[in-house]
C-alpha cells in the first residue's frame, strides 16, 4: 500500500514559500509560520496571492510534488510538475482504447455507474437521517436507482452522457433537502457554476477544484495521461481522465464535505462575498473551514469494496487510478469503480 501523503494548502494572501534543506517553509511578513518535510507531502496547493521561490519549485520537481495555483474562488490557474514519468506502454494502451468506440463506452459506463450509485448512497443516507424515505429524497433515490439499472445498456456515448445528465439533475433537485440548517443563508436552488450564484454552489465549486487536483495527481502518479479520457471529450487544457475518475468521488467526498460545513455551522453567510453580476465568492474563513473538513475526511479509514483491504479515504484516488491502469493493461476484465457504503 502506498503511504498516505498529504497535500499542503496555503490559503493566506502574501504568504512566501521557500526551500530550507529538504523542507518547505512558509513565511508571512518575514516570520516563519510553518515548516514541513517535503517527503511527507504529495502536493502543494496555493489559493489566492502567494509567492513560491524558484529553489522550492526545483525541489518539488525533483520530489515529484505537483504545485497547483488556484484563484480565491477555487478556479485553477495553473500547475507546475516535474518531468513526466510512467510506463509508455501503459499510455499507449490508454490512447489506443480511448479510440476504440466499444472499449471507450465500456470504461465510461463504469465511471457513470460509480457516480450514480454514490449519489444515490448520499441521498439514501440523507433520507434515512432526516426521516424522508417517502419524500423528495426518497423519490430522487428511486430515480437514480432506475438510471443505474440502465447505464450499462447504453449503446453509445451520447446516450450514456444523457443518462449521466439526467442523474445529475435528479440529484441536485433533491440536494437542498440534504441541507438541514434552518434559514435561507445556504438555500440551494440548483447547480450553478462559472460563476457560482449562491453560497452552496461556491462551496461545491471550490471542493470540486480540490478534488480535481487530487485525481489528476493520482493519474500522473501511476503513469496515466490525465488529458486522455473516456467519458469526457478531449479538449486542449482539459484533464479529461481526471474528470472521469472524479465522477465517482463527487458525492461521497466533495459534496459530503460541503454538507458537513453547512449543517454543522462551520461557515456563515458573512464568510462569502457577492460580486457584481451575481457571482458569489468565498472568503478565507470559508475556504479554511472546507479544507480542514475535506482533509479530515481523507484521514478516515474504510475497507476498499473491491480490494478488500483497509485504506484511508485519501488513498482512494490513487487506488482507483491503479485499478484503471490494471484494466488498461489487460490485467482486469473491467474497471471496478469505487462504490461508497
Amino acid at each position: 500500500m502506498k503511504r498516505h501523503l498529504n497535500t499542503l494548502f496555503v490559503t493566506t494572501d502574501d504568504s512566501y514559500l521557500s526551500k530550507e534543506g529538504e523542507s518547505i517553509v512558509v513565511k508571512r511578513q518575514g516570520k516563519k509560520v510553518l515548516q514541513v518535510p517535503a517527503l511527507t507531502l504529495d502536493g502543494l496547493v496555493c489559493i489566492g496571492r502567494s509567492y513560491v521561490s524558484t529553489p522550492l519549485l526545483r525541489l518539488c520537481g525533483e520530489k515529484g510534488l505537483t504545485v497547483s495555483l488556484f484563484s480565491p474562488s477555487g478556479r485553477i490557474i495553473g500547475r507546475f510538475e516535474g518531468p513526466a514519468t510512467g510506463n509508455v506502454l501503459l499510455r499507449r494502451d490508454q490512447h489506443r482504447l480511448s479510440l476504440d468506440p466499444a472499449a471507450r463506452l465500456a470504461i465510461a459506463a463504469r465511471f457513470v455507474v460509480g457516480k450514480v450509485a454514490n449519489s444515490r448512497t448520499v441521498i439514501r443516507r440523507g433520507a434515512r437521517d432526516h426521516g424522508d424515505p417517502q419524500g423528495q429524497l426518497g423519490e430522487a433515490a428511486d430515480v437514480l436507482g432506475r438510471i443505474l439499472r440502465k447505464v450499462e445498456h447504453a449503446t453509445d456515448l451520447d446516450e450514456l452522457r444523457g443518462m449521466e445528465g439526467e442523474a445529475g439533475r435528479a440529484y441536485f433537485r433533491a440536494f437542498d433537502r440534504l441541507v438541514t440548517r434552518s434559514g435561507r443563508e445556504f438555500e440551494f436552488q440548483g447547480r450553478s457554476r462559472r460563476p457560482p450564484r449562491d453560497r452552496a454552489n461556491a462551496l461545491l465549486s471550490f471542493a470540486y477544484g480540490i478534488l480535481r487536483h487530487d485525481l489528476r495527481s493520482a493519474c500522473e502518479g501511476v503513469g496515466l495521461d490525465p488529458q486522455i479520457g473516456f467519458l469526457h471529450a478531449d479538449r486542449p487544457g482539459r484533464a479529461s481522465l481526471a474528470l472521469d475518475l472524479m465522477e465517482e468521488f463527487r458525492a461521497p467526498l466533495a459534496d459530503r464535505a460541503v454538507l458537513t460545513v453547512i449543517n454543522r455551522r462551520q461557515v456563515s453567510g458573512g464568510d462569502f462575498r457577492a460580486r457584481p453580476g451575481g457571482a458569489v465568492h468565498m472568503k478565507e474563513a470559508a475556504r479554511k473551514a472546507l479544507i480542514v473538513t475535506y482533509q479530515k475526511r481523507k484521514q478516515e479509514t474504510l475497507t476498499h469494496p473491491f480490494l478488500r483491504e483497509q485504506t484511508t479515504v485519501g488513498l482512494l484516488p490513487h487506488l482507483q487510478a491503479r485499478l484503471l491502469a490494471r484494466h488498461l493493461r489487460g490485467d482486469l476484465d473491467g474497471y471496478p469503480p469505487f462504490l461508497a457504503r
